[in-house]
């Protein structure tokens, strides 16, 4: 017999599809300050994240909670306007939902984009960067409680949490379009306030470069599905320990909101060649 969790899936799965007109391929996601992405899609549908059966509903003003799919690159995708944190009182389950419902549409790769701190000194505001492993510092798992063998398997292995096969793409791709590119290691902290200056120290010495509130529970949920990720940060605040200054949240999304034509160009190139790489 199915879980309610994988009931209501398929229930938020099949109100989708209702609602399109090919199954999508890729599924984006997109973070702080990035939402224009959407605009870059020849687009079919919109539909509101409050409409679709047991869809967690955004509560952060920068992300606009809309899913809309239609065409990128001749590839049909899902494309996440917004997306939600578990900082807002949901559930681990509930942040990895709309991850859930990608793969139940048809999408086996997942594009992640977020705002992050950056920490490595090297990794100034405005970089993008390329995840290439995680550390989950969040306090909980999407996986945590019964498992579903129809969602994935008990103990999903993380060797690969980031494809390696589309990192080495991203890379190439952004060396062609002349886009900066470096890898790094991200990790997940609860939020949602921001870290201290000792935090940041400990963060760095554990081995992470970027720091942010969101992308560990879906790549999570999305490794455990069988979907491939690719996660694309922009890094929006330099987080040094010795110099730290206070937020500034408009200056966040304006720094995000920079670098969102050439994050645009990346993915939009990436997801032409899809079909080529796996």
């Amino acid at each position: 017999m199915a879980s309610e969790y994988l009931n209501q899936i398929r229930e938020a799965a099949d109100f989708l599809r209702g609602r399109t007109k090919r199954a999508p391929e890729v599924g984006i996601v997109l973070g702080t300050g990035l939402g224009d992405f959407a605009d870059a899609l020849a687009v079919e549908t919109v539909v509101r994240f409050e409409d679709v059966p047991h869809f967690p509903v955004s509560t952060v003003e920068s992300h606009a909670g809309e899913l809309h799919t239609g065409t990128l690159a001749g590839h049909p995708v899902a494309v996440m306007k917004g997306r939600v944190h578990y900082y807002e009182g949901y559930t681990m389950k509930q942040v990895a939902f709309p991850v859930r419902v990608l793969a139940a549409l048809g999408c086996r790769t997942l594009v992640v984009t977020n705002a992050v701190g950056g920490m490595n000194p090297n990794m100034t505001p405005g970089s993008i960067v390329v995840t290439t492993d995680h550390i989950n510092l969040m306090g909980d798992n999407p996986l945590v409680g019964p498992n579903d063998d129809e969602l994935g398997p008990r103990f999903p292995d993380m060797s690969e949490p980031y494809a390696r096969d589309l990192v080495a793409l991203a890379e190439s791709v952004a060396l062609e379009l002349r886009i900066p590119l470096q890898r790094a290691v991200f990790v997940g902290v609860p939020g949602p306030n921001l870290e201290t200056a000792a935090e940041y120290r400990f963060l760095r010495w554990i081995g992470a470069d970027v720091v942010g509130m969101s992308l560990v529970p879906e790549d999570l949920a999305a490794v455990h599905g069988g979907q491939k990720v690719l996660a694309l940060n922009v890094v929006t605040d330099a987080c040094l320990p010795d110099r730290l200054e206070p937020v500034d949240i408009p200056a966040i999304l304006a720094t995000a909101g920079r670098a969102a034509p050439s994050l645009i160009r990346l993915v939009t190139e990436v997801v032409r060649r899809l079909g080529h790489a796996q």
